[in-house]
């Protein structure tokens, strides 16, 4: 390397705009560390714009797919093809080997899960039973691998939800311990993905401003240049690594808590006598006024879980708590709702086949942690229902579907069925052509005001009632 031409950004004095050239000609080698849903676009964004990346992954099959120019991600729109280019062009290659990664590497961007434990279920989730608090071990294991291939003027970007001040309190000091650096000659800095799955590629290019905030300022100061230089949209510095890590958290609260009023006001819907999903539609139309859709339970690795990422670090948040409360509740409640829609019918719950649509937390995309689904499953299951489900992504993975307490069986053949019962969750684009009319004569509960065109069937809508 040139002088004027650092391979280190953290305290470079060279101008910035060599600095950004430095980044986009592959002089500054980017480590990405996870290569999940998230991960791999993330991966694959920095090497179209760096052109020197690898990508780390505990799971060979993984790597073996990207190195084949494969991605192990469905239904992620132009990522297969983003990813096969920068394969093929030599810009993007994957190890399973992190400490080999970390020491060829400059700039060190982690974007690994952090889930619950010690109160959550088997697949990471919730449970209202118990006191669920963040399990960072992923973190730290990278964290110690970054640290044993640390070097002076490296820069560490967590990108990854974690809870207000992990990186000043727990990253920072590790990678310091493991690498024998003083923590002024590395930068550290809160960095979080906003991004959906379904539109992953266009998220992480820039399609909502770019918070980042570091342990100090120069972390700040290195954040900011290479996001500017890596999405098209605003980055947004705070003062910090908490309070950028904080702002993460605070989309998913907001979003609990909003989706918690929705549940909250649908549950109302006999009492009131309207239909509260045309209410809602009404007062957003008030440009204040932003309430959410209510559903069957609130799924994934981000809403349910990052409540739980402030409960666990601070005392006195009621409305936290009881808005988790609503919304894990909600798969009782629509098991209740059904047998009472069935009841009004004459049948009754125990003993009926219950057919549930969608086992996935949302729509068209292939996760089911923490989804309403499997709670759905097993109280109707504990209502004495015998539950079939079908799901296009947990059909098609046999070791997935072992985890459900219900047989799944691929979409096509759901019509085969002779259901009581059929329970909209997941409203997958694959249902969209299902042919009600092969059901004999089901009572249809909707979660999701999803069926637009109706069903030939008695149907019960939440938020809605009877239609």
């Amino acid at each position: 390397m040139t002088a004027d031409r650092p391979a280190a950004l953290y305290g470079s004095d060279a101008p910035e705009d060599v600095q950004r050239t430095a980044l986009t000609d592959g002089s500054v080698p980017v480590a990405v560390y996870g290569l999940g849903k998230l991960g791999l676009p993330v991966a694959t964004v920095y090497a179209e714009r760096t052109g020197n990346v690898v990508g780390v992954d505990v799971d060979p099959s993984v790597v073996s797919q990207v190195n084949g120019g494969d991605s192990p991600v469905a239904r992620e729109p132009g990522l297969d093809e983003a990813l096969a280019e920068q394969v093929a062009r030599g810009r993007l290659r994957a190890t399973t080997d992190a400490s080999e990664a970390a020491s060829a590497a400059a700039l060190h961007v982690v974007v690994v899960p952090t889930p619950l434990a010690d109160g959550g279920d088997s697949d990471g989730g919730p449970d209202s039973d118990t006191d669920p608090k963040p399990d960072l071990s992923h973190l730290d294991a990278v964290t110690e691998a970054i640290g044993d291939g640390l070097d002076p003027g490296d820069a560490v970007f967590v990108e990854c939800t974690v809870p207000p001040g992990t990186c000043a309190e727990r990253v920072r000091p590790r990678l310091a311990a493991e690498s024998g650096l003083n923590p002024t000659q590395f930068g550290v800095a809160a960095c979080p993905e906003r991004v959906s799955s379904g539109r992953a590629l266009d998220d992480v290019r820039g399609t909502h401003p770019r918070v980042v905030g570091g342990a100090d300022d120069e972390s700040t100061r290195v954040a900011r240049l290479v996001y500017d230089t890596l999405v098209d949209s605003e980055v947004h510095p705070v003062a910090d690594a908490a309070t950028a890590a904080a702002s993460k958290v605070f989309e998913g609260v907001y979003r609990d808590v909003n989706i918690a009023l929705a549940n909250e006001l649908a549950s109302q819907t006999a009492d009131l006598g309207i239909d509260v999903r045309e209410a809602i539609a009404a007062a957003n139309t008030q440009p204040y006024c932003d309430l959410h859709d209510p559903g069957p339970g609130v799924g994934g690795h981000c809403i349910p879980w990052y409540p739980h990422f402030l409960m666990d670090r601070v005392e006195g948040t009621p409305l936290l708590s009881t808005a988790r409360a609503v919304n894990d509740g909600m798969p009782d409640y629509t098991a209740e709702r059904l047998r009472e829609a069935l009841a009004e019918e004459g049948v009754s719950l125990d003993g009926a086949e219950v057919l549930v649509l969608g086992l996935t937390y949302r729509a068209d995309v292939a996760e089911t942690r923490a989804t309403p689904a499997r709670p759905l499953v097993d109280a109707l299951n504990a209502a004495g229902a015998a539950v079939v489900a079908t799901d296009p992504f947990v059909a098609a993975d046999e070791r997935e579907a072992e985890t459900f307490a219900a047989p799944v069986v691929p979409p096509a053949d759901a019509t085969s069925r002779d259901p009581d019962a059929v329970v909209v969750v997941t409203p997958h684009r694959e249902f969209e052509s299902l042919d009600w009319s092969a059901f004999d004569d089901p009572v249809v509960f909707d979660g999701r005001d999803a069926l637009d065109d109706g069903t030939p069937h008695p149907t019960y809508t939440l938020g809605r009632g009877w239609e």
